[in-house]
């Protein structure tokens, strides 16, 4: 099991320094609890994400196992990445959705670059030339960004060329951990890049933060249809701390026990007991095992790409 020993190891040192850091109270809103087919209607996006651990060589003709038998139908058109310093990633259509699907890998701990590239926290500007209109205010997390940053025109090539081809009328970006970072930045990177009529949907797990206050706003007016799931006592969504400067953007799902989730309001300024910030509010009291599932029965990482 050196995965779970590993990343316990590689995110020990973040997680020490980038802790919950508490910003100021809000007013107390209530959660919503998801009922069963709520939580059952996640299940595809969470099997896309484990597929994205998976190698390209198997993605790419969609023979990975339990994760690709669970959305039988998707048709890849696009893989890549080393698993190292660049995350496997895949693009492909997703017929019952009529959607194209952008998926990432996230943190193998046992690489030592995609590590480098978690602990690389200073923030910086989005590239202009691939989020056009975004304010010099925005700042997101530097490693996350230039990661980003090495297949974004690729895969946005290939997003563009499906929807042409299969009239696809969404786009669906998916993730866990380093890959649900990049998830998130590839929600806003297509909104701004996409015609309007194409909806754009992100899910993501177990995600840490990637921007700052600003980051969170502009994300929010700008990706409604955004989900980022937390695992009970997961403490990777807290990091890196909120003393640092970032913010999560809304979207909350809090699995507080296996068949009991509920949706968090606000951003990063839930105060409900059964919310990220308060189950987990610094990093001693996280479980990262709980980093890797089970999401509803399911989990995500390396070890488990079968």
């Amino acid at each position: 099991m050196r995965f779970l020993s590993t990343t316990a190891v590689a995110w020990a040192g973040s997680l020490l320094f980038f802790n919950a850091a508490a910003s100021p109270m809000h007013h107390a809103r209530d959660v919503t609890p998801l009922s069963s087919s709520d939580l059952a209607g996640l299940a595809p996006y969470t099997q896309f994400a484990r597929a994205a651990y998976c190698d390209p060589s198997d993605t790419a003709d969609w023979s990975c196992g339990e994760a690709c038998s669970a959305n039988s139908g998707f048709q890849p058109a696009l893989t890549g990445g080393d698993g190292n310093a660049v995350q496997y990633y895949f693009v492909g259509y997703w017929p019952s959705q009529n959607a194209v699907v952008v998926a990432h890998q996230g943190t193998d701990p046992t690489q030592f670059l995609s590590d480098e590239t978690d602990i690389d926290i200073p923030m910086t500007n989005l590239d202009s030339s691939l989020f056009p209109g975004v304010s010099s205010s925005v700042l997101v997390h530097e490693g996350f960004a230039n990661e980003h940053a090495i297949t974004a025109a690729q895969i946005l090539t290939t997003t563009k060329s499906l929807i042409s081809q299969k009239g696809a009328t969404s786009v669906i970006t998916v993730g866990h951990s380093l890959g649900g970072a990049l998830a998130e930045l590839d929600a806003l990177f297509m909104t701004l890049n996409l015609p309007s009529n194409i909806h754009v949907k992100s899910v993501t797990y177990g995600t840490p933060r990637v921007g700052n206050p600003a980051y969170a706003s502009f994300f929010d007016g700008k990706v409604p249809d955004f989900k980022r799931v937390n695992n009970e006592k997961d403490p990777i969504p807290i990091v890196p701390g909120r003393f640092l400067g970032f913010q999560h953007p809304h979207g909350e799902i809090h699995i507080i026990q296996p068949g009991e989730a509920v949706s968090c309001p606000g951003d990063d300024d839930a105060t409900d007991a059964q919310c990220t910030i308060e189950t987990v509010p610094n990093i001693t009291e996280g479980n990262i095992l709980d980093h890797l599932g089970p999401y509803e029965g399911i989990y995500i990482g390396t070890i488990f790409c079968t």
